[in-house]
Order: structure tokens, then C-alpha cells, then sequence
């Protein structure tokens, strides 16, 4: 815990070189983790929430296990040890199976990529002359039953999610999708044209990218001009301060029809009809 060596340094010494410990702890789940150093074993008393004292083993590099930790709260504290191992078990499928496919993505000029997880018995069975409409071309597909397990718990999608920002990725989107895997029938339109109706069934996908702006312009954005016909009353009282200058230098038209229909106690002098 106060080596040097550390890979996140915990603890740094003060200007006297003492260390400070226990910072931003809570003196209950302080006062059990002690028993640690007696025991050898943390019993966890009701109330005590198992988050904090995750965190509070991971600062004092108390290993956090079933071999370690003891409470009446099955649920949360397998939940801690699910996140460890989804952890564990993501980097082994990012390395296997999502970082080549990254890769191919990489070496023809993509800055992005989106993959598709289907299972080992999924097929996909295109109409090659009415291919699905959405732009499902340009995702990668990747057949793993394992990974599709994965993804079905949104908590593992969580820890996925948290695993690549690690790695330095942008953009991450982790979540369930529609995608066309056969065409079920023929549809013949007016004027003959035919529409194919596919088969789509709900599989994970993941989307990332490993560019710092996505989609933003590295050389020259045009400027996008605002209306001015706003009706939104609460629109208008934003843009007042930025609208005052302008209106300065070009006074608004005014129309004929407006000088009609306008009471005469709103009109100047010469705005008055013949």
C-alpha cells in the first residue's frame, strides 16, 4: 500500500512525510475492516453497504473475496464478485474476439466500428437484389454464442462499457438491436416495384470509436445561420442578446399587410393608412 511500486500510488506522504489513510471512509466500515487484521476474515454487519466496502478493501489492498468477506447480504456481495469477473472475462473477449475485427476496421481507413454479436447457429441469408434498407452493410458481424451469453445482463454491458474506456476508446455504444438475418416474403408494390420483408431478431451490438471528435469537420465548419422566425417565447428571451446588435444595424421590415392589420395605438404617424 505505501510502496512506490504501486501501480495506482493510493498514498502519498505529506510535507512531514507521514501518510494520511482513511480519507473520505466512513468510521463504521472503518472500524470493519479491522477485524481484517485480526481474523483475517471481515464480517459485515447489516447496514453496512457493500460498495463502500469494496472500495474501502480495494484502498487498503484487502483482497475482496468470498474467502475474505462474510455477510447476510448474498445478493450484493455477488454482485461485486460478478463485476470482477465480467471484468476479467470482457478482457479475454476483447483481445480474442472484438480487437481483430477492430483492426480489420483500422487498416482500411475506418474510424469506427460497429459489430454485431449473433449466436454460433445464427444465419444470414440476404437478398442480394433488395438487401436491408438500414445500412446493416456496413456492420461487422462476429458469431460467438459466448459473447451473446455476455451481453444479455446489462450490468455485464456496464463493465464492457467501463473495460473500453480503459483501453482509451470513444464513442462507446453497448445495447440490444434489432438485425435481419433472412427475408421471410415478397411484397409487390404499385408500379411493380417489390419491398422484402425480413426476419430480425435482438442481438448485442457494440459501437466505438478511436478518434478523439467523431464526426466533427478537422479543417473548415460552416457556420449554421439562425432563423429568425422563432415562435418558442422562451427562444426568443435567449437570443434578445444576441439579436440586439443586429437589429441595430438592420431595423426589421415592415410589411403592408402588418400596417393593416396592426391596431392605430401601435402605429407611428406615418405607419397610419391614407
Amino acid at each position: 500500500m505505501f510502496g512506490a511500486g504501486r501501480e495506482y500510488n493510493f498514498t502519498r506522504p505529506n510535507e512531514k512525510g507521514e501518510y494520511e489513510i482513511a480519507e473520505g471512509i466512513s468510521s463504521t466500515v472503518f472500524h470493519t475492516v479491522l477485524d481484517y487484521y485480526k481474523t483475517g476474515i471481515i464480517n459485515c454487519p447489516n447496514g453496512i453497504s457493500i460498495p463502500d466496502l469494496r472500495d474501502t478493501c480495494d484502498y487498503l489492498c484487502i483482497n475482496f473475496d468470498f474467502n475474505t468477506i462474510k455477510c447476510q447480504d448474498l445478493s450484493a456481495l455477488l454482485h461485486e464478485l460478478s463485476n470482477d469477473g465480467a471484468h476479467k472475462q470482457f478482457d479475454n473477449y476483447l483481445e480474442e474476439l472484438i480487437l481483430p475485427i477492430m483492426v480489420g476496421s483500422a487498416r482500411k481507413g475506418e474510424r469506427e466500428c460497429h459489430i454485431v454479436v449473433l449466436t454460433d447457429e445464427d444465419t444470414v441469408d440476404w437478398d442480394e437484389d433488395h438487401p436491408p434498407p438500414m445500412g446493416e452493410e456496413y456492420s461487422q458481424i462476429l458469431y460467438s454464442s459466448k459473447l451473446y451469453r455476455f451481453f444479455k445482463y446489462i450490468e455485464n454491458r456496464d463493465v464492457a462499457k467501463t473495460v473500453l474506456k480503459e483501453r482509451g476508446l470513444k464513442n462507446i455504444r453497448i445495447g440490444i438491436e434489432g438485425y435481419p438475418t433472412c427475408k421471410e416474403k415478397v411484397k409487390r408494390r404499385p408500379g411493380g416495384r417489390s419491398e422484402v420483408i425480413y426476419n430480425y431478431v435482438q442481438r448485442p451490438f457494440i459501437q466505438m470509436s478511436w478518434e478523439k471528435e467523431e464526426g466533427k469537420s478537422r479543417h473548415v465548419d460552416f457556420q449554421c445561420v439562425r432563423s429568425k422566425s422563432l415562435t418558442n417565447l422562451v427562444a426568443v428571451g435567449e437570443d434578445v442578446s444576441e439579436d440586439q446588435e443586429l437589429l441595430m444595424h438592420h431595423p426589421p421590415q415592415v410589411d403592408e399587410l402588418d400596417r393593416l392589420n396592426a391596431p392605430f395605438s401601435q402605429m407611428a404617424p406615418n405607419d397610419l393608412p391614407d
